[in-house]
């Protein structure tokens, strides 16, 4: 049931939206009981971090191979710093979300912000945009929706872990609330509710690898649709996510 405390009840009761967080609970589900990945875990969970970390570059247009001193290789090289430390601050965010995303955004956008901008939102109503999303909500607007997010994270819900997943992606990439690197936290945090709400704790899976194979237009229209604020466009973007995050269970390859 609904109530005034439970905000994400409706939209997991829209049965579009249901059934695909069903299917995509279902193929991580599998995914953690698959023998060969359990007999493999950690090199699993490495090449997860590997290939997540690559992937959420190449959507911000870093699609290169190796970390070098050039604008997309350091872009490369932040993804991939953000991605590893992920595991470790699983626990944190779990009970203090804000502290967290600062830690990582202080790790991901060194040398790319001032040393006082990092780990903090933006003051002013200028950020990165690598998606070309356009339209920045003022920088106030982004701070108390990051707060509202907050609370929403640590807010007992009965709607499914990977719809508030899906929520937390769209508004960190909507709201760019740091100045820079939004969008790679946006997909880092995915892993950090799914892990944090055990959807999957050791983190197999690579929702970066469904993101990448959906294509790039059909992320930035689905975020477009999310930042709408309309019932159908946060459930456009939810369906987007859900089928995302299915896919990137079933990329999971062990490694050899």
């Amino acid at each position: 049931m609904t109530t005034p405390s439970d905000p994400l009840g409706a939209l997991a009761g829209y049965p579009v939206t249901a059934a695909a967080l069903d299917a995509a609970r279902t193929e991580v589900d599998a995914l953690l009981w698959r023998r060969d990945v359990r007999a493999a875990a950690a090199e699993v969970a490495l090449a997860s971090i590997e290939r997540g970390g690559r992937d959420s570059a190449a959507i911000d247009g870093a699609d290169v191979v190796v970390v070098d001193d050039s604008p997309m290789g350091r872009v490369l090289d932040a993804a991939l710093r953000l991605t590893a430390a992920v595991p470790g601050q699983v626990d944190v965010f779990a009970t203090a979300p804000l502290q967290a995303l600062a830690y990582l955004h202080a790790l991901t956008a060194h040398g790319f912000v001032s040393e006082n901008e990092l780990g903090r939102p933006r003051a002013a109503d200028v950020a990165d945009d690598p998606l070309s999303l356009g339209v920045l909500p003022p920088a106030q607007v982004a701070a108390d929706r990051l707060a509202a997010l907050a609370d929403l994270l640590t807010t007992p819900t009965a709607a499914p872990a990977l719809l508030l997943a899906a929520v937390a992606h769209a508004e960190l990439a909507v709201l760019r609330p740091f100045a820079w690197g939004s969008g790679l936290l946006s997909r880092a945090v995915v892993r950090l509710v799914m892990a944090a709400k055990g959807v999957d704790p050791s983190l197999f899976s690579i929702p970066e690898r469904g993101m990448v194979e959906l294509g790039r237009p059909a992320y930035v229209k689905a975020l477009r649709s999310y930042s709408s604020g309309t019932p159908a466009g946060v459930s456009e973007f939810i369906v987007w996510h859900s089928t995302a995050v299915a896919a990137g269970a079933r990329a999971v390859i062990v490694p050899t």
